[in-house]
């Protein structure tokens, strides 16, 4: 995950916010699912308390993926990553996609990895302002093999809800790679984004996790509600967190345009 400054990001977060956000609300003391049974959002289990105030999350049929960037020499450019919402394809970040990069390898934590056939960040995303329209689409020419996860397109998320974060991010040992969940709190939601903060009884996001999913229970099924996209610090263990809201008309109209048979709730 880019790094940004936080007086950068508080400006940001400020203009996003128009006529549609909600008023900030003091984070519950304890989310409804706690941060011991986030990985079971992911099907997956856990294996010990590590994203940042985070478990460690079994990769076995979980649809939340590590992708790998490369330039046109195939060097490491950075890692993400996202969620996989359709049986060939992955919805991500925007910033995880500049132009410098040629290709994308996706690992799905077991394997061997697999190039992308295709990638595409938000037309109306810019790094001037790196919170807005901050989603990505990557495809590939083969089913993934693993169900997907669904968007929540059916109802807008709400301040003070539980929300599931998970990524390939670093934890608060900076440890990076390995995929691990954790709990939230809503606390702003506006037409283009979505935030938590951090506490030490709830989780954040850091480094490498963007693009990964922000998860809200909709009917009893945990469906993705948001995109990672920044932290409004540089480090990532205090701190507001940003992320794109998938209910924005624009947002959901370019993932849904590339990606027709996307999973939905």
């Amino acid at each position: 995950m880019k790094n940004r400054l936080a007086a950068l990001l508080l400006a940001l977060s400020a203009a996003c916010g128009g006529g549609s956000s909600a008023t900030p609300a003091s984070p519950s003391p304890t989310p409804t699912t706690p941060v011991t049974a986030a990985c079971g959002t992911l099907g997956a289990a856990s294996a010990s308390i590590a994203i940042v105030n985070g478990a460690e999350c079994s990769t076995t049929n979980t649809p939340v993926v590590l992708l790998n960037l490369k330039d046109a020499d195939g060097q490491q450019l950075g890692s993400c990553s996202g969620t996989i919402i359709a049986p060939r394809a992955i919805l991500t970040a925007a910033h995880c996609l500049p132009g410098t990069t040629a290709s994308i390898k996706i690992f799905l934590g077991t394997g061997a990895e697999i190039v992308a056939k295709s990638f595409a960040p938000h037309p109306s995303y810019r790094d001037s302002d790196n919170t807005s329209f901050d989603v990505g689409v990557v495809l590939t020419a083969d089913d993934l093999g693993r169900a997907p996860m669904a968007l929540l397109l059916s109802r807008d998320a709400r301040v003070g809800e539980t929300a599931v974060i998970a990524g390939w991010g670093k934890d608060q040992t900076q440890i990076a790679a390995t995929l691990r969940a954790g709990s939230a709190i809503i606390t702003v939601v506006s037409s283009l984004t979505l935030q938590t903060q951090f506490t030490n009884n709830l989780s954040s996001t850091c480094q490498g996790d963007s693009g990964g999913p922000l998860l809200l229970s909709e009917g009893g099924v945990w469906s993705i509600g948001g995109v990672i996209s920044a932290n409004s610090t540089l480090a990532c263990s205090f701190g507001a967190n940003f992320y794109a809201n998938l209910r924005n008309p624009d947002i959901s109209s370019f993932i849904l345009a590339r990606v027709p048979d996307a999973a939905r709730k």
